[in-house]
């Protein structure tokens, strides 16, 4: 009986430390079952089940030394030599393995004009424009802190990235009126995961759901954000301030040197350049009550997709750096324009009535000249993504 509860004591000690970090990191098979709600028990519950352990292996052995006159060494050199295991688990498990001990925040978070900018044109970022305000942050950054806290105006705003599924994403930190502070926990269905200090709900990165803890299901209010290139950026935000790095973690965005194009080595973050395979890019589109998937080697070939997503007539554009795209609600002033490409230049057409619009979907010829088509909440990223957490997308020429 004691050696029972010895194993099972043992056994306990090292699945808390061990499982809590496994179904949430992402080790081989972990982020592929629903095990989400395991998790966060195990999580927080993890000094119970210390305890319990604990307490299983003090008493087993207690009473394996009172009904034993003639110890044999050999169990206390196995004992000895599961007890250092356990401490070397638990100070990986506790303070290695962990996503806020791996991805920390920047320490000096500074911004600069486009005069004194270090990010090269090339780079992409996340933009976001609030009260006239635009502010740049580059993905290779992001990339690695996987959130970024910020206020744009008065507005509080979190930047965040998982560079595992190729989604960025800005959100307000407000929860039921209150400021919140969130921390990388870990991940789910390989994205990542948020933790917030006041309820310790876990919430998704992809999507801003609380999915377990006491606010499950609640949702984070999105901002809305644009990708591009940082060129791209500044021609339609000259004024821009630019997210620049701190230089503590250079060897991690060194890492992430080449994400943007999606040749980095790894088979979590690097590109698949087929179609609709797990790591193949798409653009993806909520509008109207709707989502649809768009494949990105369409796109580059195509240059110009025009399409109805739920109600709404939108346009998607690729930008002549063929990595920046644009997605326009593409009726204005009770018409719904039929853009085509001009030959030669970067420039589009409707053939209805003949005016001319740039890759920013502001005219530049014609009778609405500077008039600017109304964006639509578009996002990159990896296909395995979308079609996970946005299980109802349709896939634009795919019937």
């Amino acid at each position: 009986m004691q050696r029972l509860l010895l194993i099972t004591g043992i056994l306990l000690l090292f699945a808390t430390e061990i499982l809590r970090v496994y179904f949430i990191m992402p080790f081989p098979g972990s982020q592929h079952a629903h095990t989400i709600d395991l998790a966060y028990f195990i999580d927080h519950n993890r000094v119970w089940l210390r305890l319990i352990g604990a307490v299983l292996v003090a008493w087993s052995l207690f009473a394996w030394g009172r009904s034993t006159r003639k110890r044999s060494p050999g169990p206390k050199i196995v004992l000895a030599v599961v007890a250092a295991f356990y401490v070397i688990i638990f100070y990986f498990f506790n303070f290695r393995f962990e996503a806020d001990k791996m991805f920390r925040q920047p320490g000096n978070k500074t911004f600069a004009d486009a005069a004194t900018n270090t990010i090269s044109p090339n780079r992409l970022v996340i933009g976001v424009v609030i009260d006239h305000q635009a502010r740049a942050y580059p993905i290779q950054l992001i990339g690695y802190h996987h959130q970024v806290k910020d206020t744009i105006g008065n507005t509080p705003v979190i930047i965040t990235y998982c560079t595992v599924c190729r989604t960025g994403r800005v959100y307000s930190p407000l929860v039921n009126g209150r400021l919140e502070d969130f921390r990388l926990v870990g991940m789910d269905h390989f994205n990542a995961m948020f933790e917030d200090a006041t309820t310790k709900s876990w919430w998704r990165q992809a999507t801003g759901v609380a999915i377990a803890g006491p606010l499950k299901n609640a949702r984070l209010t999105e901002i809305p954000s644009t990708q591009s290139t940082l060129a791209e950026w500044l021609r339609e935000y000259p004024d821009s301030k630019i997210l620049q790095p701190d230089t503590t973690y250079a060897r991690h965005y060194a890492a992430l040197a080449e994400y943007d194009s999606g040749t980095i080595g790894g088979s979590l973050e690097k590109r698949d350049s087929g179609s609709w395979k797990a790591k193949s890019w798409i653009v993806g589109v909520r509008c109207g009550g709707k989502e649809k998937a768009y494949d990105w080697n369409d796109l580059l070939t195509r240059r110009l997709i025009q399409d109805t997503v739920g109600d709404m007539p939108i346009a998607i554009s690729m930008d002549t750096s063929s990595m920046a795209f644009h997605v326009w609600y593409r009726h204005i002033h009770d018409q719904t324009l039929q853009l085509e490409r001009i030959p030669g230049v970067p420039l589009l057409e409707d053939s209805n009535t003949r005016t001319q619009w740039n890759l920013e979907g502001i005219c530049v010829g014609g009778a609405w000249k500077g008039q600017r088509l109304q964006s639509v909440q578009s996002y990159q990223e990896f296909w395995h993504s979308w079609s996970y957490f946005h299980p109802q997308s349709t896939l634009y020429g795919i019937h």
